[in-house]
């Protein structure tokens, strides 16, 4: 480990925010301890890490906790900036632009996708649907713009956008899976599919990305119970 740093990530392994954070330490190069939390019923340790809003993930560095998941990426980035490759820019205005993308991603792709997965009903379902597929169209041309012709949305490597995005892939193909629905279309987001395809054989990808299998076998017990619930 770097420095002789102590981290440990409160998590739980189906999260594909504690996935970014995964990917982010699995790019630099750092060990940690993995605490996989029981979300039904929290630990003290998460509730005592994360007192405001009580969820993962949380990386304990030192003894001090940093919450929300994209906060603890450009932490890990900013702290560890001379062990493996910079997930931010060195230039302001091209680190602006990175800041810029994760939060749409978030709320353009990612609060939408969940309302298509979990929407109570058939039409907060199609909405959520339709906002995503919007939101894929405008990340293509994104990708476009941030890659200037390089493989990734951080130019030649991988970079901030990438890490926020590239936490969601493997949810992204449960839905397709659960769905029949192609997300990332190489008929219509030629960029977005190639860059997947990408990103999943990075080595950092394959450490921190929940298996899909796995994932979806969740996803359909997860579905089966809210169905017995009702």
């Amino acid at each position: 480990m770097a420095g002789g740093d102590d981290l440990k990530l409160l998590g739980a392994w189906p999260s594909p925010f504690v996935t970014r954070v995964k990917l982010a330490l699995a790019l630099k190069g750092l060990s940690y301890e993995d605490v996989e939390e029981d979300l039904y019923k929290k630990s003290e340790l998460l509730l005592k890490s994360n007192p405001v809003h009580k969820k993962i993930p949380v990386l304990i560095h030192n003894g001090a906790p940093v919450c929300e998941s994209m906060i603890i990426v450009q932490y890990i980035d900013e702290v560890f900036a001379g062990t493996g490759p910079s997930l931010l820019p060195a230039d302001p205005y091209e680190r602006a632009v990175a800041r810029f993308w994760v939060p749409y991603v978030d709320d353009k792709l990612v609060a939408p996708w969940r309302q298509w997965l979990r929407g109570k009903t058939e039409e907060e379902k199609s909405e959520g649907k339709k906002q995503a597929f919007a939101a894929v169209g405008v990340l293509e041309g994104a990708l476009r713009e941030c890659s200037k012709g390089g493989g990734f949305f951080g130019g030649d490597g991988v970079g901030l956008v990438d890490v926020a995005l590239g936490g969601v892939l493997s949810w992204m193909k449960v839905t397709e899976a659960l769905s029949g629905d192609k997300i990332f279309d190489a008929a219509k987001t030629p960029l977005l599919a190639a860059w997947v395809e990408r990103f999943i054989e990075l080595d950092a990808a394959k450490a921190a990305l929940p298996d899909v299998g796995r994932l979806l076998e969740f996803a359909k017990a997860r579905e089966a119970a809210a169905a017995a619930s009702k």
